[in-house]
């Protein structure tokens, strides 16, 4: 048996991406649920299954009763924060492969800006009575207490590891909100940046500055997931799952691998881009279009090698070179990423990548009939590649 092809994504909804949404976490979940199962040309009825994160804040019957959604034979949750997104449909597509549901929604809602800010200190997750709080209370005494400064000791190991410069990192962001200013539904529509703004961007814990960190974001976004087989009869070309995967690296901590070596690397994108490679059958030279998890942009240069674009230390070159422009040989999230569109946990780059295999993204790749998904990094993560029908 094998997961490869027997499932796509045939939905997609999202609220607006906004700064204070004004109306509860769960009515954003709810919207984003009704507006993916619509465009699905499916009734909520249809709906018997329901998948999310474990930091959502919506359960799986809230939302069910909100939305009209009956009986739920499939309900799951992915642990590990941005890392879950792209498990989320994993998770939906076993189901689906297995007969378990027929119909399953994916979700994520939150109030991330007008409500709880993850960028921000939490004295609590140090405080957890769990096997994470144990994790936090090592470094939180340190001062290492926010993920821009976890992420910022990495970054600076890769720097000199690499040869980077902060200036690699910039080139990231310049095309990131490169693409989201053409993006009307981008938070950052109509505002690019240039290299010099980045560089003059303020310190956020150095070498990050403030233009390497994504936003924080309110807003929903839901994926709808069934056969490959009933997608046909569907209104929209579906965009198969060729491959679904999660992965964790040896050593792993949440953002704060430290005490593996080495330790500018992020082995469990490794390990996910392997099984990726191999469920699909195809390579890293096969991939159309690249919709790279970009909380902070060094990781997306080291995601570039983990996955094998390039070799270790190549991303730079790589990023220099234009090829993460929309007409260069790795187009980079078209949709303006975490850094230009919005921030919800990777799942509006899942969306994105449905639109890029439909033809119907703004800034829509000629060709891209094979998409590359990844979740989020320094944690345990997951990934997808999406392909048209019959690709």
């Amino acid at each position: 048996m094998t997961l490869s092809g027997t499932a796509a994504v045939v939905g997609i909804g999202a609220t607006e991406f906004s700064k204070d949404s004004g109306r509860s976490e769960l009515r954003l979940a709810a919207e984003a649920v009704l507006a993916a199962v619509a465009d699905a040309g499916l009734r909520p009825s249809d709906v018997d299954g329901l998948v999310s994160f474990t930091m959502d804040a919506n359960s799986e019957i809230a939302v069910a009763r909100e939305t009209g959604i009956g009986e739920l034979t499939f309900f799951s949750r992915v642990h590990y924060g941005g890392g879950a997104a792209a498990a989320t449909v994993q998770q939906a597509a076993m189901a689906v492969a297995t007969g378990v549901a027929d119909v399953v929604v994916a979700y994520r809602a939150f109030n991330e800006r007008s409500g709880h800010r993850f960028g921000r200190v939490s004295a609590a997750a140090a405080q957890q009575v769990n096997s994470s709080g144990v994790d936090n209370s090592f470094h939180y005494p340190m001062g290492l207490a926010t993920p821009a400064a976890t992420v910022a000791m990495v970054a600076r190991r890769y720097l000199h590891a690499s040869g980077a410069t902060s200036e690699d990192f910039g080139r990231v962001a310049v095309v990131d909100r490169k693409h989201a200013a053409t993006n009307p539904n981008a938070w950052f529509h109509d505002r690019p940046i240039t290299l010099a703004d980045h560089q003059a961007s303020r310190w956020i814990a150095e070498p990050l500055r403030l233009l390497d960190c994504c936003q924080e974001t309110d807003g929903g976004v839901a994926l709808v997931v069934t056969s490959v087989e009933r997608a046909r009869d569907l209104p929209h070309p579906p965009a198969v799952i060729a491959a679904a995967a999660q992965g964790s690296g040896p050593d792993q901590y949440l953002m704060t691998s430290y005490y593996r070596d080495p330790m500018d690397t992020l082995p469990e994108m490794a390990v996910v881009g392997r099984q990726l490679w191999r469920q699909a059958g195809l390579t890293p030279a096969d991939v159309d279009v690249a919709v790279l998890y970009d909380h902070f942009t060094p990781y997306v240069l080291i995601q570039l090698e983990e996955l094998g674009f390039c070799g270790r230390g190549e991303a730079k070159d790589l990023v220099r070179g234009g090829a993460l422009e929309l007409d260069g040989a790795l187009p980079l999230n078209p949709h303006g990423g975490q850094l230009g569109e919005a921030y919800l946990h990777g799942m509006n780059g899942i969306a994105e990548a449905v639109r890029q295999v439909r033809g119907t993204a703004v800034n829509q790749v000629a060709g891209a009939g094979t998409v590359l998904v990844t979740a989020g990094t320094g944690v345990p993560t997951s990934g997808l590649v999406l392909t048209a029908d019959g690709r």
